[in-house]
């Protein structure tokens, strides 16, 4: 009757349970709290958080192997259909859309229906401030480099600073994939923690009159002097032109950049091509989202995520985050100080992120507790842009250079 008993133990999921698995559930739980009840990137943070918790299911097999179990006696890799059948359902996912770099691109086509480049088109000068918040991703990868970190897990760490989800996970695919789990966690949560972040960072760093520089105001004292009188074709020329330059550039933002720039481009055009554009930002973008997130999530198993290298990218993510808020507003306050008569709202520097529309809402709200006339949500949005651009094209730069 014991061997009975014994055996029934054992085919449940208790033989194998410890303490890590508790604390990985844990923090499963704690990601789902976020996307379900605080509603911070709900789209992203439920299926990751589901992600972690189907691999740390003990005995279930969900989780995503190491990369040395999929090759065969040969080192060739194994097909997909045996990863199928020796790894289960989640490896063949993260093999065929994750380690092959295809989500990444996908999820970007249609964040470029979703994005206007109008702000920025109308506001040149606002969008070199997204340059100026690409500083976190440098400064934290020297730093990064200091601690102990390779050249490719310090870039792929630092790019956490770009604030931009799919640009960390694609970086860090091709320059340190066995991070990837970390460092995906870290980007989408500091992502959806904007809202607390950029007011820490701007209270710090502005005085009340800075956050009180009225940009409507400041437009009808000093008018611009240049305006686009055909917008609309502006905006369709724009992404085949800027397409084109960047790639020739840095040739390895192009996966990146030119998806984004195609779901733009077949935006802009209208109706003609409103079929496509609403199938990238829709079930195409809705599909990628939710293997992204499951498979990224399911790389987080106890024995990867429970050390202390996970602890370094952590803390090097928000210290790269908020690196990157401080630089697009120290940017604008040293642009103040030369101009002598029109002046900028450091918190247009401070959404220079590629949290789109996130940040530019949250700058937004907070130039309107000063002043409730103060809307600078279409300047914010200039800079905010151009974060994804600087971003993506920051990304491209570390894999030429580190992959």
């Amino acid at each position: 009757m014991g061997d009975i008993f014994s055996n029934i133990a054992e085919m449940t999921g208790f033989s194998t349970m410890g303490w890590e698995t508790i604390l990985m559930w844990l923090i499963a739980f704690v990601l789902l709290y976020l996307g379900i009840k605080k509603q911070y990137e709900p789209l992203l943070l439920v299926p990751i958080g589901f992600g972690v918790l189907l691999a740390n299911l003990p005995g279930a097999g969900l989780g995503i192997v190491d990369s040395s179990l999929v090759h065969n006696a040969d080192g060739s890799y194994m097909s997909l259909l045996d990863i199928a059948d020796k790894h289960g359902i989640m490896n063949f996912l993260y093999f065929a859309l994750i380690k092959t770099g295809i989500l990444p691109p996908i999820i970007f086509m249609g964040v470029g229906v979703l994005t206007d480049f109008g702000p920025m088109l109308r506001n040149l000068k606002l969008s070199l401030f997204g340059g100026a918040a690409q500083l976190g991703i440098f400064s934290v990868l020297l730093g990064a480099v200091l601690l102990g970190f390779t050249l490719p897990e310090a870039a792929s760490l630092g790019i956490i600073g770009g604030a931009d989800g799919p640009t960390a996970i694609y970086t860090t695919i091709k320059l340190a994939p066995h991070l990837l789990g970390p460092i995906a966690i870290a980007a989408y949560s500091y992502m959806a923690l904007v809202p607390v972040i950029i007011p820490f960072i701007a209270k710090l760093l502005m005085t009340e009159k800075e956050f009180k520089i009225h940009m409507k105001k400041m437009d009808k004292q000093y008018p611009p002097k240049h305006e686009i009188k055909h917008l609309k074709t502006v905006k369709i020329i724009f992404p085949i032109v800027l397409g084109v330059i960047v790639s020739v550039l840095v040739p390895s933002s192009a996966p990146l950049l030119g998806m984004l720039l195609f779901g733009n481009l077949v935006k802009e055009i209208g109706s003609s091509t409103s079929r496509l554009a609403d199938a990238a930002s829709g079930p195409i973008m809705n599909t990628a989202t939710i293997f992204l997130g499951l498979t990224v999530g399911a790389t987080m198993r106890s024995d990867v995520f429970l050390s202390a290298q996970t602890l370094g990218i952590i803390v090097g993510g928000l210290l790269a985050f908020g690196v990157s808020v401080a630089g697009g507003i120290l940017a604008v306050k040293a642009y103040n100080l030369f101009s002598k008569k029109k002046k900028i709202n450091p918190l247009v520097g401070a959404t220079g992120l590629s949290a789109v529309p996130m940040a530019s809402r949250v700058a937004n709200d907070m130039a309107l507790k000063y002043d409730k006339s103060n809307h600078i949500l279409q300047y914010c949005m200039a800079s905010n842009v151009s974060g994804v651009i600087g971003s993506a094209v920051a990304a491209g730069v570390l894999i030429s250079f580190l992959g």
